[in-house]
């Protein structure tokens, strides 16, 4: 969470931007990006300094050190003035970002610190075409200045820094993209509950916010009491210093994004920089193209422990350029369908997944939805199904959705479900937060889930699960994998839960409508006494 002052100082920022006529969010989003980056790269660079020098060993420097490289410096060019500073980050810094991970000859074997070059590496990529678009120099100048004071030194704040910034996003994309509500994400993360050991992917990862998010949750997770503070405004921080013996892992290895939209790839790498992962592998790739067969094919096939994703529900694909391994397992053209074919192959063996579905998905009638659901059912493990209410992702859309648990290979016993029918905020277009009892379930459908799950891993008996979850006309139940099977393999949540109706009891209609003759006659009697009035 942000204290008060900081979101002040954003909006501030954000309407400084505003009024200097940039007016799309994500350009802001971007430019503000860039020059948190800068910042960030010369403080990386100010501590492999203090280090070298306490050390005496060399390190692989980000910036030449040359009078040149080194004024490509934040503290070094923070101070020009107005016009000397744009046509500096326009000309030299940003395309410096480009440059990178990349080690010039005579750097070959140099220290010890290619880890940090490398990891950068994977941003510069998507730098190659980064622009200064901040034409007004007074704006580029109060720009740098805000930038400058915030507290970026804390990964946690970073993050949370670029998560109120992405929350400004109000706007879907052309193919169905758009972001997912923070809560419903963090939701997600705890109903999987991943682990620092594990690999963790998102094939359509848009901001990168399912995979930042994780690594907040094993922060807050994996903090010890003296890891963990409270700011000014009592907001808890979580440095995660117990996520030690793995960082390596973390930051090379753990997470894998896959977007074909370049600027949400400078994005999520930003997003996740900021989260205190540089070498988080954010890949240009379609995940549903048969290419990503030739460009990535560990990881196309059983490679990721645990799968987070909403993709994108929007349009079809051409048969031709798609996976044919994917179609394989589901023949058609609707991406929502594909996208779960996808995630199921990606999984490993025992892997697991959340992954946010239209209804549709559930209850299609067609024979490439049908054969979707029988796969998950009867060669996999259909962990759960959250119906989600239709507001959840307003404005962008008022689609009902859903979310999908699984685990890849076994078989299916019974599914848990959960109907949850508010979620904390109002489901209008201006999704208001609501206090009170009865506004938000996510709470209880976590609680409920985390139930179920320790009966299902301690082996309970079926009655025990049934005496705990049978009774259908709750919030959360369960349903026999055979009662589904019989039912088509519909997995709507209408299909099973059962409404309980309170009784009316009703009068004889003759004694109703002698009731209203003798209420007539007292009228026209009425009428009668006021005519001899008159």
């Amino acid at each position: 969470m942000l204290t008060g002052q900081l979101r002040n100082d954003i909006d501030k920022l954000w309407e400084k931007f505003w009024t200097g006529g940039i007016t799309n969010p994500l350009t802001v989003i971007e430019q503000i990006s860039y020059l948190m980056f800068a910042r960030m790269l010369d403080m990386q660079e100010d501590v492999a300094e203090r280090k070298a020098a306490r050390t005496g060993k060399n390190f692989d420097r980000l910036f030449p050190n040359t009078p040149e490289g080194q004024l490509l410096r934040w503290k070094n060019f923070k101070n020009l003035s107005g016009t000397e500073l744009h046509k500096h980050l326009k000309n030299n810094v940003y395309p410096n970002f480009a440059k990178l991970g990349q080690k010039s000859d005579d750097e070959e074997g140099l220290g010890n610190e290619g880890d940090a070059l490398e990891a950068l590496g994977h941003i510069g990529e998507y730098m190659q075409d980064a622009d200064l678009e901040i034409k007004n120099e007074s704006v580029l100048v109060s720009a740098i200045e805000r930038v400058d004071e915030l507290p970026l030194m804390q990964s946690d704040v970073k993050g949370d820094i670029y998560e109120y910034l992405l929350s400004k996003l109000t706007t879907a994309g052309i193919n169905g993209q758009f972001r997912t509500p923070r809560h419903i994400i963090d939701a997600m993360v705890e109903l999987i509950d991943p682990q620092p050991s594990e690999v963790i992917g998102d094939p359509a990862c848009g901001t990168a916010g399912f995979l930042a998010r994780t690594m907040e949750y094993l922060n807050r997770q994996h903090s010890s009491d003296a890891g963990t503070f409270e700011d000014e405004d009592g907001n808890k921080h979580y440095t995660g210093d117990l996520l030690e013996p793995f960082r390596g892992h973390i930051n090379k290895h753990m997470f894998w994004g896959f977007d074909f939209d370049t600027t949400m790839l400078r994005v999520s790498s930003m997003n996740m920089a900021l989260h205190g992962v540089n070498g988080a592998n954010i890949l240009y790739q379609d995940s549903l193209s048969k290419s990503v067969k030739e460009h990535y094919p560990r990881q196309e096939e059983n490679f990721f422990d645990v799968v987070l994703a909403n993709p994108p529900f929007k349009g079809s694909l051409d048969e031709t350029n798609t996976n044919p391994d994917v179609l394989g397992l589901v023949k058609t053209k609707k991406t929502e369908l594909l996208f779960v074919a996808h995630i199921l192959r990606a999984l490993k063996l025992g892997g697991r997944a959340a992954v946010i579905v239209p209804d549709g998905v559930l209850f299609g009638s067609s024979k490439a939805h049908q054969q979707l659901r029988q796969e998950l059912i009867d060669n996999n493990q259909l962990e759960g199904i959250v119906s989600l209410p239709s507001g959840v992702f307003k404005p962008y859309a008022g689609v009902s959705t859903a979310i999908l648990i699984f685990t890849k290979g076994g078989a299916t016993e019974r599914v848990w479900f959960y109907d949850l029918q508010a979620d904390g905020y109002s489901l209008d277009d201006k999704r208001t937060p609501l206090k009170g009892e009865g506004s938000n379930d996510l709470p209880d459908a976590i609680a409920q889930w985390k139930k179920y799950r320790a009966f299902v891993e301690t082996n309970a008996p079926a009655a025990e699960i049934e005496k705990a979850f049978g009774d259908k006309t709750q919030k959360a139940f369960v349903v026999d994998a055979k009662v589904i099977a019989d039912n088509k393999y519909d997995l709507s949540i209408n299909r099973y839960k059962e409404t309980v109706y309170q009784e009316e009891e009703y009068e004889e209609p003759k004694v109703i409508l002698k009731r209203l003759m003798d209420l007539e006659t007292d009228i026209m009697q009425d009428l009668k006494d006021l005519e001899g009035m008159l």
